[in-house]
């Protein structure tokens, strides 16, 4: 599909609406589609995606700029109109033959209402691209700018619901400010919320990444991390059951084990089956992932470390260590503990960790889990932001739905 994305600037010009633009360009380009973004001021930042720059769509042109000067007095020139039809032109040159067009922040802003009058004449057009008006921060609802709006056209081209389109907003704050501005009612506006990149914000590694994806981490909530080796002495039959029963409550609970059997005994490859079949007999395929069984290449540290970054809790029910420095790296990564009562990690934990006995029943030891993971405020938030509103997820969930709906 040609998809264009339309704004007054793309990256490298900073801002939020750039960002956001760069990354709803990457996430389409990544899902296959072909990418163009229409701006004023920009210049090439991922090879895939292409960057047309028209300059009169900038909000700094010299020609929009002056335009601007008169219409924010409330007067409506000659040079408008001449702007509104050059632009009107460029836009149907460069649209041709593209599916979707969504336009970010065009008909919410005055910043260039040449731009807007221009893309207003121009939907109209047959064959043009499906319209999707992507508002972030509407000019009708902030007090700053009332004093450069002005009644009539057109001005009231940012407050006027244009027949066809699909609105999108950002939060549901702006869609209830959209729906009263427009006269439209709530059920005709999507809301779709801006996102972090989580393989940025964390600095994941690109193997780290692609486990992700495989095995869809970002969907677990929680994610139980268990660092170790495939070792009867670590007790992984206990976290497996564990994990059932607190699917009961937290149905998309998922648990990493990350490591291999261990390396000096050989009865380590009938416990790693063992494992397998009983994870199979609780019914938690696609919820308990083994990276043994994903690869069987050493997992350096650094992907470890990122382990921790994405997982909500660390769940580490052994029956016996020299030492335990899962627990350590928890600490360092804020995340809870949830450990076996032994003498050692009671040593290191203290009264900071959760404890249940290595031969608890699970149903109790996931009762003390839920009860503490509803109870701590930021690993709840911790758990939505990042099933909510990373951009992969509001790419999947949201973005990629919509555009197929529009294109249909």
């Amino acid at each position: 599909m040609k998809i264009a994305l339309l704004h007054y600037s793309s990256p490298p010009i900073v801002g939020g609406v750039e960002s956001v633009l760069a990354h709803h360009a990457r996430l389409m380009a990544n899902a296959g589609h072909e990418v163009t973004i229409l701006a004023g001021r920009g210049e090439v930042f991922d090879a895939r995606i292409k960057v047309r720059v028209l300059p009169r769509l900038d909000s700094r042109h010299p020609e929009v700029m002056e335009v601007k000067g008169f219409l924010d007095a409330g007067k409506r020139t000659p040079a408008f109109e001449k702007l509104r039809e050059e632009i009107k032109r460029e836009l149907l040159a460069e649209l041709e033959g593209c599916d979707v067009l969504i336009a970010h922040n065009v008909a919410s802003l005055h910043k260039n209402l040449a731009l807007t009058a221009a893309l207003h004449e121009a939907y109209k057009t047959p064959g043009f691209p499906r319209l999707i008006l992507w508002h972030h921060d509407p000019a009708w609802t902030t007090p700053r700018y009332r004093r450069e709006l002005h009644e009539g056209y057109p001005w009231d081209l940012l407050r006027t619901h244009w027949d066809g389109v699909t609105q999108v907003v950002v939060s549901e704050l702006r869609k209830r400010e959209l729906a009263e501005l427009l006269g439209v009612s709530d059920g005709s506006i999507r809301v779709i919320p801006n996102g972090v990149d989580i393989q940025a914000f964390y600095k994941l590694e690109p193997q780290t990444i692609a486990f992700i994806e495989r095995l869809k981490l970002l969907e677990a909530d929680p994610l139980f991390l268990l660092p170790v080796r495939l070792t009867p002495r670590k007790n992984i039959e206990l976290a497996l059951r564990v994990l059932a029963e607190l699917r009961r409550d937290f149905p998309k609970a998922m648990l990493l084990v990350t490591g291999p059997e261990g390396p000096h005994n050989p009865a380590n490859e009938a416990y790693k089956k063992k494992l397998f079949a009983l994870r199979d007999e609780l019914q938690l395929q696609g919820a308990a992932h083994f990276l043994a069984e994903v690869t069987p290449a050493f997992m350096p540290d650094a992907v470890i470390a990122d382990f921790y970054r994405i997982a909500d809790a660390l769940l580490f029910p052994s029956q016996e260590e020299g030492f335990g420095i899962p627990i350590i790296e928890a600490a360092f990564s804020r995340m809870p503990v949830f450990c076996a009562d032994i003498p050692v990690l009671r040593e290191l934990g203290g009264e900071d960790v959760t404890y249940f006995a290595p031969d608890a029943n699970p149903l109790e030891a996931a009762k003390q889990v839920e009860v503490r993971l509803k109870a701590e405020s930021t690993s709840r938030w911790a758990r939505r932001a990042k099933r909510g509103y990373a951009w992969e997820q509001i790419y999947s969930h949201h973005i990629a739905p919509l555009i197929e709906e529009v294109h249909q």
